[in-house]
């Protein structure tokens, strides 16, 4: 089971423009901890939504070109993950160091459209927005642009994987 896991993140995890030999396990580790992340915002009102969900796979389907088994793999090692971890540092950490100011920016809007995604906003998922993002590195306008985005952007039609 383990040498499956490992051989799906090689073969059809790496980012395209890295060559396969190029730190295959960071890029590994920062889906994960994206992914992770997703999950724990997605959880804050403790009230994980099939409409949170939805928009959770299909953005990480988009972002990192997974079909749907793929998807649904990673969401589960994360869930994994997310839940064995002690607090957001180890996730947020690794992604601070390895993403640059626009890649925080896009996981930032797939962020707020997560929370905006069942049409409500908690004052803990706000709360847990400003704090990954204090963590991230990003700067509130940063993290204000990014809202603006996700609550602007409107949300694909009905059926569209």
């Amino acid at each position: 089971m383990l040498q499956a896991l490992k051989d799906f993140f090689f073969t059809r995890m790496a980012p395209v423009d890295e060559a396969p030999a190029e730190a295959p396990e960071r890029s590994r580790d920062l889906r994960l901890a994206a992914c992770a992340l997703l999950l724990e915002l997605a959880h804050a009102d403790d009230d994980f939504t099939e409409d949170e969900r939805q928009h959770l796979e299909n953005a990480i389907r988009r972002h990192y070109g997974l079909n749907r088994r793929e998807a649904d793999e990673l969401l589960h090692l994360a869930e994994q993950e997310r839940r064995q971890a002690a607090d957001l540092w180890q996730f947020t950490n690794l992604i601070r160091r390895h993403y640059s100011t626009g890649q925080k920016m896009v996981l930032a809007e797939i962020m707020w459209g997560v929370v905006f995604s069942d049409g409500e906003l908690s004052s803990r998922e706000e709360y847990l927005m400003r704090k990954v993002s204090h963590l991230l590195g990003l700067e509130i306008g940063y993290l204000t642009e990014a809202r603006e985005r996700a609550r602007n952007s409107e949300p694909p039609p009905p059926g569209v994987d």
